[in-house]
């Protein structure tokens, strides 16, 4: 009897392996998070009355970029990073990577791509900037970076593991290279990639801010004293503590609700 039935072996690409590298220095921080739910109804609705009006699409995870970019804007102490051992760098442009999922040879692969400058961008240059990412051509010298990269970059992409330990380890206190090559406050949006339902909860990351949003639930939910069926998102926020306490970090998640809730940045 045939106790392993058919079976077929893949490579583990230097991908993968650059992935892991990643999760493995995003142990070291330590991270708080908030699980949360958005009221998404009035947005979602404005979006669709301006897509019948205009026939232009406005991408979902672009509006709500643009929210996170004007709550991080408000609340500067998420958009840091440490800067050496005795300080901290506190920055004023939001920088704002997202994963965009391409096929390779047919396999799916994640590209990194960030948002410079999103708390200065309308939400339509922001979805505009995002169907562009999308649609790059890249190979495998570039999938994880997109295609403008310097010699220091290939070469940190195509080094050795321990190589790519020791760069992830001179990055960890150098703030200013860090928003550089990753930005400062991530958007990972589950539902770029498919139908998905409930919460999703990142390994932490190695940025100083990280929000993965899951999916939309349909459910009661009390409006001006009235129960109404509301469309709730469900969002998980991830933080560096040893930069942000509960405080902050609370009065960021209130901001955040009100600029989505009310549609922010949005045109009827």
């Amino acid at each position: 009897m045939d106790l392993i039935g058919n079976y077929e072996t893949k490579p583990f690409t230097k991908h993968r392996k650059n992935i892991v590298e990643v999760l493995r220095e995003s142990k070291k921080k330590h991270s708080a998070y908030a699980v949360i739910e958005l009221d998404v109804t009035n947005g979602r609705n404005i979006i669709e009355k301006y897509e019948e009006k205009h026939s232009k699409k406005i991408s979902f995870t672009g509006w709500f970029i643009k929210c996170v970019a004007q709550a991080v804007s408000e609340h500067k102490e998420l958009n840091a990073y440490r800067l050496g051992r005795n300080k901290t760098v506190i920055f004023e442009d939001v920088d704002m990577p997202i994963t965009v999922e391409r096929k390779i040879n047919g396999e799916p692969r994640l590209m990194l791509h960030i948002i410079r400058k999103a708390n200065e961008k309308s939400v339509m240059e922001i979805t505009n900037e995002i169907r562009s990412a999308q649609k790059e051509n890249i190979d495998q010298s570039s999938e994880l970076l997109g295609k403008k990269l310097t010699r220091i970059e290939k070469f940190a992409l195509n080094a050795p593991s321990i190589f790519q330990r020791f760069i992830l380890c001179l990055l960890k206190r150098q703030g200013i290279l860090k928003k550089k090559y990753m930005g400062t406050v991530g958007v990972t949006a589950i539902g770029m990639k498919g139908s998905f339902n409930g919460w999703a909860i990142p390994s932490g990351g190695i940025i100083s801010t990280l929000i993965t949003t899951g999916g939309i639930t349909k459910k009661p939910g009390v409006v001006n004293n009235k129960i109404e069926i509301r469309e709730y998102l469900h969002v998980t926020i991830c933080i560096d503590h040893d930069i942000v306490d509960g405080g902050p970090a609370t009065r960021f998640v209130e901001t955040l609700s009100r600029l989505v809730e009310s549609g922010y940045g949005l045109s009827k």
